[in-house]
């Protein structure tokens, strides 16, 4: 999945989409943005992801489907917020009430916050009494919500791992969130003695065999 914030685009168009998925096969969710300020596009494939229901909020697009692969709810939000505290509060609480009304799953929370978790993160010295306090309130939503910040190369928590790519047209860098799970392939086949002494046993297999016959 691909999730772009501030994307400044009031119309997104199919072929954008296709050419920044690098498929024609792709779909994708947006909230427009208004006089080329904001905006947000999620794009996926219906191969890895399977959308089961969706919330266009301000400032945040919810995804809520199946993650195919692993058979597992997720709920995704993609968030672009705004700068001004009072507009975080609102945007901080609808998302809380969105987990706390949900029907279970994993939690995915990404974007871009316009919040620091602590003043080593900010880089000026500007308005450095409201960014500490701004940081405090941002910290307690976080620990509401029970999520924890993935880590960055290195780490070990729980499978995943975040890593910072090159930045190039944007003026931000873009984020890849990566589940360190690994695919082993199909399973191997196991078969227990007793069941070769069961009549019904070579009828099974059979039937299982040739209506599950693969072309090529």
């Amino acid at each position: 999945m691909l999730c772009l914030q501030e994307t400044k685009k009031e119309v997104i168009e199919r072929y954008m989409c296709q050419t920044l998925w690098g498929e024609s096969e792709v779909r994708w969710e947006v909230q427009p943005a208004v006089n080329t300020a904001g905006g947000i596009l999620c794009l996926w494939s219906n191969k890895t992801f399977k959308l089961e229901r969706k919330v266009i909020g301000t400032s945040f697009v919810l995804l809520v489907g199946k993650w195919i692969q692993e058979a597992q709810t997720v709920n995704i939000i993609s968030i672009y917020s705004p700068c001004d505290i009072q507009s975080k509060r609102v945007l901080w609480e609808s998302i809380k009430q969105l987990k706390i009304q949900s029907q279970g799953g994993l939690w995915c929370i990404l974007g871009d916050f316009n919040s620091i978790r602590n003043s080593s993160e900010s880089f000026g010295v500007c308005h450095r009494g409201l960014e500490d306090y701004g940081s405090r309130e941002f910290n307690e939503w976080i620990e509401e919500l029970e999520v924890e910040e993935a880590p960055w190369v290195g780490s070990k928590w729980p499978g995943s791992a975040q890593y910072t790519l090159e930045r190039n047209f944007s003026n931000h860098f873009p984020v890849l969130l990566r589940s360190k799970s690994i695919d082993w392939g199909p399973k191997p086949f196991r078969i227990m003695d007793c069941w070769l002494s069961d009549t019904s046993f070579k009828k099974t297999v059979e039937e299982s065999w040739t209506s599950n016959q693969q072309s090529g």
